[in-house]
């Protein structure tokens, strides 16, 4: 199945979770950073077993070798761009790549200058991928309480500001769920307002609703993952009144367990309540799948229609970060072929 008859969208894709693992692997050695196998193939084969870890926070150390290798402007530019050569690859019509700055700095980079590394892979790629268009999403990070580095998350707002409009569409708050209240961090997305700064936040993923209430009260249109809203609805009531859409990672939350299967997913059921659902991959390389792969889940497993695919790729144009002439040409994109 192709897919033809609808724009695909990733809104939810983080940079570091999508490096190619032969890129991932070349790199380490390189720089003699140490990796958690003997061999590429070994290290395929950790990913396939540690992607079904079950936990959320097990789940994020897969992390540890990507992150150890993008500390120089050369290699995050090198990724970005052979990530954003892969979805055009794939077909899809737009996607936002996120990265957060602050875990860039290892080696004497600011976060600034992580920033134009993406930036500049981002260019690159726009040689070779011609009428594919990028976003890049700035994260700030839950690494422990929200003064563990609440300096750090402040300059990445403040970056994310000064490259707004260059490249740069948006902030997040990504890591850990759980440790602190979500809502500790809401002076960071108020400064984010103030600079008018469009942002997505992780909440009610591995924690509950309430998590997505603290983020909607932060003033958020967007909420990463996000299916623990079915369990409030009261909530999903206001959601949908007020137009908040859901990047949804099915495989994601299948391997972290945060939804015990496919079948049993709320997405559909929210869908069909009329919240904005949308559908993403989350981390390509880490889950092991692509967009496709998804829509496929969909499809086969989720209780979805091709209808609603349709539907779902709405979504995904209206809750983007896009710039209004682009979200204007995919949207009728999308209605000249349905």
């Amino acid at each position: 199945m192709s897919f033809e008859n609808i724009c695909k969208i990733d809104l939810h894709l983080h940079l570091d979770g999508s490096v190619l693992p032969e890129t991932l692997w070349e790199l380490a050695a390189a720089q003699g950073v140490k990796a958690p196998a003997d061999s590429l193939e070994d290290y395929i084969q950790y990913i396939k077993v540690r992607r079904n870890c079950g936990s959320v926070n097990s789940y994020l150390e897969m992390f540890d070798l990507p992150v150890a290798v993008m500390q120089d402007f050369e290699s995050i530019s090198r990724i970005t761009k052979e990530l954003i050569e892969l979805l055009y690859a794939q077909g899809l019509s737009y996607a936002e790549i996120r990265f957060a700055p602050q875990l860039h700095t290892q080696k004497n980079l600011s976060q600034s200058q992580a920033v134009e590394a993406v930036l500049h892979g981002r260019e690159a790629a726009r040689k070779t991928c011609p009428d594919f268009e990028t976003g890049i999403l700035c994260c700030m990070m839950c690494v422990g309480t929200e003064q563990a580095n609440w300096a750090e998350n402040a300059e990445t707002v403040e970056v994310c500001g000064k490259y707004l409009g260059k490249g740069v569409v948006g902030l997040d708050l990504a890591g850990a769920e759980g440790i602190v209240p979500l809502r500790n961090f809401a002076p960071l997305f108020k400064r984010a307002s103030e600079l008018n700064i469009p942002f997505t936040c992780h909440a009610g993923d591995s924690q509950g609703a309430e998590t997505v209430r603290d983020a909607m009260d932060f003033g958020a249109k967007r909420i990463g993952h996000g299916h623990h809203i079915f369990e409030n609805p009261e909530l999903v009531e206001r959601a949908i009144k007020e137009g908040i859409a859901i990047e949804v990672c099915p495989t994601s939350n299948m391997q972290c367990l945060t939804q015990p299967s496919y079948a049993q997913h709320p997405a559909k059921k929210l869908l069909d309540m009329g919240l904005k659902v949308t559908i993403n991959t989350d981390n390509m390389t880490f889950a092991g799948v692509n967009l496709d792969d998804e829509y496929r889940h969909c499809l086969n497993d989720m209780g979805f229609t091709e209808a609603d695919l349709v539907k779902l790729s709405e979504n995904s144009i209206n809750a983007s970060f896009m710039p209004e002439s682009l979200r204007t040409s995919l949207l009728n994109k999308l209605h000249s072929m349905n």
